[in-house]
Order: structure tokens, then sequence, then C-alpha cells
């Protein structure tokens, strides 16, 4: 017999609560077509969320906004960076231009 439970948990442990907190369902659909516009993004980019990031905040925004979670600073959910020195589209173009011209060592701007 398990010492574990029914499903195999373990029966002496109480769940931990999620760090965030708990937030409404959005039942009215709300903020659907930037939940839909992310998950495209995700899809067409070969889920490379980086890529989607804009759609990501929108989405999250949207929910702020309509008291489906908490308001946070955006930049304490990682969305801060947005005038880094070189983003992953720069670099891939960046990339792509030294590859396409192998005698020119100059950086592409």
């Amino acid at each position: 017999m398990s010492a574990g439970g029914a499903f195999g948990g373990n029966r002496g442990v109480s769940p931990v609560p999620p760090e965030k907190g708990i937030f409404p369902l959005d039942h009215l659909h709300e903020c659907d077509l930037d939940k839909k516009e992310y998950i495209s993004c995700l899809k067409t980019s070969g889920y490379q969320s980086e890529k989607c990031r804009i759609f990501s905040k929108k989405y999250l925004e949207c929910r702020m906004e309509r008291n489906l979670m908490a308001k946070q600073d955006m930049f304490e959910l990682g969305f801060g960076e947005e005038h880094r020195s070189e983003t992953s589209e720069s670099k891939d173009l960046r990339i792509k231009n030294e590859a396409s011209s192998p005698g020119d060592k100059t950086p592409a701007k």
C-alpha cells in the first residue's frame, strides 16, 4: 500500500498559494482579443515569447484595466527592458547581414 494518498499526493503537506494570489477569470471575455493575438503570435513565431512581448504586455494591461488582476507596475512584470541596446530582432538582422556579406567585416546598422 502506498504512503501517499489516493492519488499519490502527500497527505501531510499543506498547499501553498500562488505568488500573485488569486484573480478572477475573464468570464465576460473582455480581454479575449488580446489573449488571442498573443497566442497567435506565439504560434507563428515558433513559441518564441520574446517576439510576442508587446502582445503579452497588452493582455496584462487589459486585465489590470478591467480589474481582472491587481494593478502592478509593468517594470515589476518584466517589461522594463524596452530600451535595450540590441533587441533580438536587430541582432537577427545583424547576423543575417554579416552572413550575406562575408568579405565585409563592418557591423550592419
